[in-house]
């Protein structure tokens, strides 16, 4: 059965997080997102403000989830755990994500490691315009269908 999408609660966080310090590439602890500002309470004030997460949900458990900046116009996160990869999870996530960005922008971005396999998966579904953003870094852009 494949996993449900639903918009993210706050009560979702725990799940959240332990998806987002599983993952082997692009890895954060949460002591480096909390650096980042990257923090409970920053996450549950976004999630109650408009819908920027979803979370992906398979037998009671969450497996994945994407998130949006929906001012900036970007997707800023989409992250499976690496136990559920290659199930087309990620990519429903991502579609989700960009179908509410769409809703007010024209063109959306993201930014990644150039060389990472998150680079591929998102050129494969058709992000592309590449920038180089710093020395390792690029970012990519989708124009709305």
């Amino acid at each position: 059965m494949p996993a449900e999408i639903r918009p993210a609660t706050p009560e979702d966080l725990p799940a959240i997080t332990h998806v987002r310090t599983s993952v082997h590439e692009n890895h954060l602890s949460v002591e480096e997102m909390v650096e980042l500002g990257i923090t409970p309470e920053v996450v549950t004030q976004m999630i109650l403000a408009s819908p920027c997460c979803w979370v992906a949900v398979e037998e009671g458990a969450i497996v994945g989830f994407s998130m949006i900046d929906a001012e900036e116009g970007s997707l800023f996160a989409a992250f499976v755990l690496p136990s559920h990869e290659g199930k087309g999870i990620g990519r429903r996530l991502v579609q989700v994500a960009e179908d509410q960005l769409f809703k007010t922008h024209s063109t959306i971005w993201l930014e990644t490691g150039r060389t990472t396999r998150a680079a591929g998966f998102y050129r494969s579904l058709d992000w592309g315009n590449e920038s180089a953003i710093g020395e390792d870094d690029i970012r990519l852009e989708k124009r709305r269908p």
